[in-house]
């Protein structure tokens, strides 16, 4: 009695097990190749001022830089991703294409009575396709709003996640 019970617990968890494997390689298959295509494998990033000069860079967790502006002023800043050799990621024009998408860039600032940074909206840059080229569709907007020091975390967003997450805050003096 105890071996036939034996064989029907095995011809049991063999069919489970199957399924099991079955189902999850055929998840895997199906959307793996697209979603690796998708993600930005980012290390750091460089902010650039508008005249292309480099104003921050942070790589693998090291900053050099900051973001200094007089109460006021209004500094628009390109956003370039680097990977592990700290090379700009070159972005595909696919990519920037897309019809509805959850990506872009979200920032959070630590304190927004001192600067207000904004993540520029891609849909806002439809007017300005050169502009948009230029800089990948990655920029933000800093804004002085009083004197003192802040910073801000930033994020590349994708799908509801983030692909990447700045290491350190970025350091924003406003004057």
């Amino acid at each position: 009695m105890q071996s036939l019970m034996l064989r029907a617990l095995k011809a049991h968890m063999v069919l489970l097990l199957s399924s099991v494997m079955f189902f999850t390689t055929g998840c895997e298959d199906d959307s793996h190749d697209d979603h690796d295509e998708e993600h930005t494998d980012a290390d750091g990033f460089i902010l650039k001022d508008e005249s292309g000069t480099e104003i921050y860079r942070e790589s693998e967790g090291a900053m050099t830089g900051g973001v200094a502006l007089s109460v006021g002023d209004t500094l628009e800043l390109s956003v370039h991703f680097l990977d592990h050799e700290g090379n700009e990621i070159e972005h595909g024009e696919e990519e920037e294409e897309g019809e509805d998408h959850e990506d872009g860039l979200a920032v959070s600032v630590l304190d927004p009575s001192i600067a207000i940074v904004e993540a520029e909206d891609h849909e806002e840059e439809g007017g300005d396709h050169d502009h948009e080229e230029e800089e990948h569709g990655n920029a933000i907007h800093v804004i002085g709003i009083s004197s003192g020091s802040t910073s801000f975390q930033l994020q590349l967003m994708h799908e509801g996640h983030a692909d990447y997450t700045s290491t350190n805050n970025v350091p924003v003096t406003v004057n």
